[in-house]
C-alpha cells in the first residue's frame, strides 16, 4: 500500500515549494471551509478540520488565508459560492481503477475537465459504483522515527490500534480503520514521534502491476487529475513501487 500513499506525500511536499503554491492554497482552503461547515472552527473537536490546518500549515500557507477560510466556513465571511464535494470514479490506462475526489464550486466545470484530461491520457470516465467497491478508506499516518528505533514506533502504533505499519529506510507509515484514526494519530503524537503527514485515504483492496511504460502513462494521468483547481486527490489500484516513483520524479526533473 505504501506507493500510492508515498508519491502523494512526496506530491504535496513538491508543490508546497514550486509555481504551483496558489493553487494549492486555493485548494487547502476549500478543504478547511468544508471541514468548518461540517463539525465548527474548533481543530480540538473537528478532527477534519485539524488534518486540514496541518495540512495548511506544512504548506506555509499564510495566517490570513486560513482565517479566511475559517471565516467563510463559519459564515463570518460570505465570500466564495456554495462547496461542493463528492467522487467521480473512472478507468486509466490498462484499466487501472480511479477514485477522484473533487471540491468544487463549479461542478459542470470539474466534470468537463476531468473528463477532458481523462480522455486525453487514455482514460475514460465511469458510472457511480463501478469502482468504488474496489478501495476502503484508511487513516494513513507517515512518521519520522530520527533518532528512535523505527520498531519501538511500529509497537507502538500497533499498541495504540494500528491495523498495519511498514517500515522502511525512509520513516515509517502506519494505517488504522478511520474510527480508530484519531487516537493512533493522537498517540504517538503525544509520544513524542514527529509526524510528517496524517490524512484519510482510499486504498485499493488489491492492487494491478502493469509495465514501467504503462505505469508512467498512469502517473501521468494522475499528475494531471490533481493539477486541475477542483480536484483534491486522486487514488488508484495502480501497483507503485518506490522505483518507479523514483524514475517518474527524475523524469519530471529532467
Amino acid at each position: 500500500m505504501s506507493g500510492h500513499s508515498k508519491w502523494s506525500t512526496i506530491k504535496r511536499q513538491k508543490k508546497a515549494n514550486d509555481q504551483k503554491r496558489g493553487k494549492l492554497f486555493t485548494k487547502l482552503a476549500h478543504e478547511i471551509v468544508v471541514a468548518v461547515r461540517e463539525g465548527g472552527e474548533d481543530p480540538e473537536y473537528n478532527f477534519r478540520l485539524r488534518l486540514a490546518l496541518d495540512r495548511a500549515r506544512d504548506a506555509n500557507m499564510p495566517k490570513d488565508n486560513i482565517q479566511r477560510a475559517i471565516d467563510r466556513g463559519t459564515g463570518k465571511s460570505l465570500d466564495g459560492k456554495a462547496l461542493e464535494e463528492g467522487f467521480y470514479e473512472g478507468y486509466g490506462p490498462e484499466g487501472i481503477a480511479l477514485m477522484i475526489h473533487y471540491l468544487t464550486d463549479n461542478k459542470n466545470r470539474a466534470v468537463s475537465e476531468i473528463r477532458h484530461v481523462l480522455s486525453t491520457h487514455g482514460g475514460n470516465l465511469g458510472s457511480d459504483g463501478c469502482v468504488s467497491w474496489m478501495f476502503s478508506q484508511k487513516g494513513y499516518i507517515a512518521i519520522d522515527p530520527g533518532a528512535m528505533d523505527p520498531e519501538e514506533v511500529a509497537l507502538e502504533a500497533i499498541d495504540a490500534g494500528a491495523e498495519d505499519v511498514e517500515i522502511d529506510e525512509e520513516g515509517v507509515e502506519v494505517y488504522t480503520a478511520v474510527e480508530d484514526f484519531k487516537e493512533v494519530s493522537d498517540t504517538l503524537e503525544g509520544a513524542g514521534f514527529e509526524i510528517d503527514n496524517a490524512e484519510l485515504l482510499w486504498e485499493p483492496q488489491t492492487t494491478k502491476t502493469l509495465s514501467e511504460k504503462d505505469t508512467m502513462k498512469v502517473m501521468r494521468l494522475v499528475e494531471a487529475l490533481e493539477d486541475l483547481l477542483d480536484v483534491q486527490d486522486v487514488y488508484s489500484n495502480l501497483d507503485l513501487q518506490d522505483e518507479m516513483i523514483e524514475k517518474y520524479e527524475s523524469d519530471q526533473a529532467a
